[in-house]
C-alpha cells in the first residue's frame, strides 16, 4: 500500500468520525476496526499518531453535538436535542477525555458560560411572552449538569428552575 493510498484511508475515515452521529465513540471504534482488523478495510497497523487523530475528530464531534444543543438559536430546530441530551453527551465526552488523556477543562469553560447563555435568554424570552419553555429535563438534572460544568448554583440566573420540566 503507498503512502497516498494509507493517507486516503485514514482521511475518509475520519471525515467520517468527525461528522457521525450522536454518539462519537461508536464512530471512532468502527473506524479503528475497520482500519486495522476488518477482512474488508485495508489491515493497517495503525500508529498511535492516527489513532490520536482519529480521536481528535470523536472529540470535536462530542463538542459540536454540545454546543448544538446550548445554542439557543437551535431551539426551534430539528436538529436541537435539547439541554438533557447536551448533559448526557458531556458526560459521554468526560469519560471519553479520560480514556483517552485528552484536557476537557478548555471546553468546559466554554460550555458552562453556554449554559448560563441560555438560560438567560430562555428566561427573559419567556417572561416576555414570546416562547414556551424549551427546557426538557427537571431541575434536579439541569442542576447536576450545571454542576457537572462547575458552575456554582448561586450564579445561575433567578428564575431558572421554574423553567424546568416538573417531576411527576
Amino acid at each position: 500500500m503507498t503512502f497516498g493510498e494509507r493517507a486516503a484511508f485514514l482521511e475518509e475515515e475520519m471525515v467520517l468520525v468527525r461528522h457521525s452521529g450522536e454518539i462519537p465513540e461508536v464512530a471512532l471504534h468502527a473506524s479503528l476496526y475497520y482500519l486495522s482488523k476488518d477482512d474488508q478495510g485495508p489491515r493497517l497497523q495503525l500508529t498511535s499518531e492516527e489513532i490520536s487523530h482519529l480521536e481528535e475528530a470523536a472529540l470535536a464531534r462530542y463538542q459540536e453535538i454540545i454546543r448544538r444543543d446550548l445554542e439557543p438559536a437551535n431551539r426551534d430546530l430539528s436538529v436541537f436535542r435539547g439541554l438533557l441530551r447536551a448533559s448526557h453527551n458531556w458526560d459521554r465526552l468526560v469519560r471519553f477525555c479520560h480514556r483517552t488523556g485528552r484536557a476537557s477543562e478548555s471546553f468546559r469553560l466554554e460550555a458552562a458560560e453556554a449554559l448560563r447563555g441560555y438560560l438567560r435568554l430562555e428566561l427573559a424570552e419567556v417572561g416576555r411572552g414570546e416562547r414556551k419553555p424549551s427546557i426538557n429535563c427537571s431541575a434536579e438534572a439541569l442542576l447536576n449538569f450545571a454542576l457537572a460544568l462547575g458552575i456554582e448554583p448561586t450564579s445561575l440566573p433567578a428564575g431558572w428552575a421554574g423553567l424546568c420540566e416538573k417531576d411527576d
